[in-house]
Parts: structure tokens; C-alpha cells; sequence
């Protein structure tokens, strides 16, 4: 499928390694220059790198997101690089996953600074020139959004918020011509999923193996997902192929999303 992306321009947060990186590799396949912004600037090379094209631009910027100015210094690098911004990807965010009474208020306020405050802030700074080229945001959540979780208290709260987020500025958009939409993935495999997988081999001494089937088996599904299946459903929503998709909060977990 064409998706007519060539010569657009991204920017990507949390776009060192995993899902994020993913997406940064399909947008730029697509002929989309990606700006890359996250706190590790070796690995944010690495990735410019590998997608550095005859075709394709690159720029890389470190930041940390958690810091009120960064978002908006990483929209300007972006309009720097490349004259122009048409597509946002707000990734960034890892939240701790814990037991509720082990968790502080340090660690809630952390959450929600680097996602979710993140988020806000990196919209709020692009959307004057996404409404310039009738532009997209994708807010990269997840399906701990839809319910809750003992462990994942903060996980689920920030998710959850941002959802909500990606609904109000949809309607904002519906009239100011930016299109706003949220992707939940399900179990992929990242570092935080094979940290996860880590976590549960400690905890109840049985190999990688049974601690893969033990997260399926919770999720009721048979294999985790691919960050590249997430680039590639991304890629589709920057596209004019979803022009009419507008607000919508897209689980891709492998069916382990079964409420309404």
C-alpha cells in the first residue's frame, strides 16, 4: 500500500530502542525524516544511523522528557532539521510496576512527568505547525489502560489518563485539522517486556521459557508481538490512508483485550 509519506517530517520520543525505534524505521522506509529524541544519545545514533538514507534525513535529540522545557526544545529541533513537522509520536514512559504499598509518591509523580506531562507538553508545543500541514498525533499508550492491575497501579493510571488525553485533543483537532490517535500494544517484545520476564524468573525460580507462558497465559494469548507491528500500524495512521480515523484508541495485543 502507497502511504504517501515521502518527504514528511516526525519526531519521536522515547526513540532509542523498542517501540519507538520501531516506528522511527518504518516512517523513515515510508521516505518520512525522523527527529529522534530520548535520554541516551549512543543509542539515538545508533538509530539515526542505521536509517541515515540518500532519501531519508535524520536528527537526534537528548532530552529528558520529565524536564518542563525538553518537549518543547525537542519540536524546534525537529522544525530545525528539517523546515517542518507533520507527524508527532509521543512513546516516551516507563512507569515502575510494583506492589501498590511499595510504590511512593515520588515514584507516581515520576510516571506521570515523563508520559504523561511529557506528552502534553510535547503537543501543546507541536500543534501550530501540525496545524500548518494538517498533521497527526500518535500517543503510544497501552492496553494496561482498559483495566486495572495490582501491580501496575501507576502504569494503569497514567495510560488511562492518556487515553482520555487523546480523546480531548481529537475533538480539538476534528476542527483545527490535526488528527489525533492512541495505540495500545499489548505484550511486544522489548527491554521492558524481557525485564519483566526477568522479574517473574526471580520471583518464582522457573526458567524464561515457563515466564513467557506464565505473562501469555495472563493475557490469554499465544506470542508477543514485534515493535515493527506497532511501526507499522503507526505508519498507517500518519498516513492519508486514515484521514477519516479520528480519536481512536487501537489495542493491538493479540486479542487479549475483551472488554468493550
Amino acid at each position: 500500500m502507497e502511504l504517501g509519506l515521502t518527504g514528511k517530517a516526525a519526531l519521536i520520543t522515547g526513540a532509542s530502542r523498542g517501540i519507538g525505534a520501531a516506528i522511527a524505521a518504518e516512517l523513515a522506509r515510508e521516505g518520512v525524516h525522523v527527529c529522534l529524541a530520548a535520554r541516551d544519545a549512543a543509542k539515538l545514533n545508533a538509530v539515526a544511523l542505521r536509517l541515515t538514507s540518500a532519501t531519508v534525513r535524520t536528527a537526534v535529540h537528548v532530552a529528558d522528557l520529565r524536564e518542563p522545557q525538553a518537549a518543547a526544545a525537542a519540536v524546534a529541533a525537529a522544525v530545525a532539521a528539517f523546515g517542518r513537522l507533520d507527524i508527532l509520536v509521543n512513546n516516551a514512559g516507563a512507569t515502575k510496576r510494583a506492589d501498590f504499598f511499595a510504590l511512593t509518591d515520588a515514584d507516581f509523580h515520576d510516571g506521570f512527568e515523563l508520559k504523561f506531562h511529557g506528552a502534553v507538553r510535547a503537543t501543546r508545543a507541536a500543534w501550530p505547525h501540525l496545524r500548518a500541514t494538517r498533521g497527526t498525533v500518535i500517543n503510544i499508550v497501552g492496553v494496561g489502560a482498559r483495566s486495572g492491575a495490582a501491580d501496575f497501579t501507576i502504569g494503569g493510571a497514567v495510560n488511562a489518563a492518556m487515553l482520555n488525553f487523546t480523546k480531548a485533543m481529537a475533538d480539538i483537532g476534528i476542527q483545527q485539522g490535526v488528527r489525533v490517535n492512541a495505540i495500545n500494544p499489548g505484550l511486544i517484545a522489548t527491554d521492558r517486556f524481557n525485564g519483566n520476564v526477568e522479574r517473574i524468573m526471580l520471583e518464582r525460580s522457573i526458567t524464561r521459557e515457563q515466564a513467557i507462558a506464565a505473562r501469555l497465559a495472563t493475557h490469554g494469548t499465544t506470542r508477543v508481538g514485534q515493535p515493527a507491528e506497532i511501526g507499522g500500524l503507526a505508519a498507517y495512521l500518519a498516513s492519508g490512508q486514515a484521514d477519516f480515523i479520528q480519536g481512536a484508541l487501537i489495542d493491538i495485543d493479540g486479542g487479549a483485550t475483551r472488554a468493550l
